[in-house]
């Protein structure tokens, strides 16, 4: 399993209806302003996938040669740039999870093992291996593969990891399923107990994180 989805294989129109589907967070809200005419302007210039889109989008130069062959405007771009790679979470270090043994991440490290991408590829096939192989206690490498896990989605820390793991959630599957008002209560309740966080997550940050769990492979 991939941590990321393929971005090869998700043409422009499934970028487009994830647009349109999502409960967009309000600086977001604008790329829904002519979105359809947008996106067709895209393919017309030869985007077809989110991988050409993001390639495309890498440098000002070649934002700005897109933004010349496409007549989409500069800004827009620029939004749906910041937009696209926030569904690609940057890989974690295993020194955000600071709750654990420190020689676990100090065992990982030493094998290569720095960030929640490596570690989840490491142990997609058999946590048990990558335990023998580095020394790294089985216990907190279960619960770190579950941190690596869960920040394949949108939004997701480390630290907000724990507080799903304590609501209960497994992985990102788990959360893709769940009924977002149980979860919700879930991670208040979990909160309330051990005051993992002093914010508030609201009921429509829950339900967009259970959107975006959707997303994860």
């Amino acid at each position: 399993m991939p941590y990321y989805a393929d971005d090869r294989s998700t043409d422009i129109s499934s970028l487009q209806a994830r647009l349109e589907d999502t409960d967009l967070i309000p600086s977001q809200i604008p790329l829904r302003d002519g979105l359809g005419e947008k996106m067709t302007a895209l393919r017309e210039s030869g985007i077809e996938s989110i991988a050409d889109l993001r390639a495309a989008l890498k440098s000002a130069k070649s934002l700005a040669s897109l933004s010349e062959r496409s007549g989409v405007a500069p800004d827009y771009l620029k939004l749906l740039k910041r937009t696209v790679n926030g569904f690609f979470p940057k890989p974690r270090s295993l020194g955000e999870v600071d709750w654990l043994d420190e020689s676990t991440v100090a065992a990982l490290r030493k094998a290569g093992i720095r960030n929640t991408k490596q570690l989840f590829e490491a142990t997609e096939a058999e946590t048990a291996d990558v335990a023998r192989q580095t020394g790294a206690d089985p216990e907190d490498l279960a619960e770190l593969g579950t941190v690596a896990d869960l920040c394949r989605i949108q939004w997701v820390s480390p630290s907000f990891a724990r507080v799903l793991m304590a609501a209960g959630m497994v992985d990102a599957a788990a959360i893709a399923r769940a009924d977002a008002e149980a979860l919700y209560a879930a991670i208040a309740e979990a909160n309330e107990g051990a005051k993992f966080y002093k914010g508030k997550v609201g009921l429509r940050d829950v339900r967009r994180l259970v959107t975006a769990a959707g997303y994860v492979p």
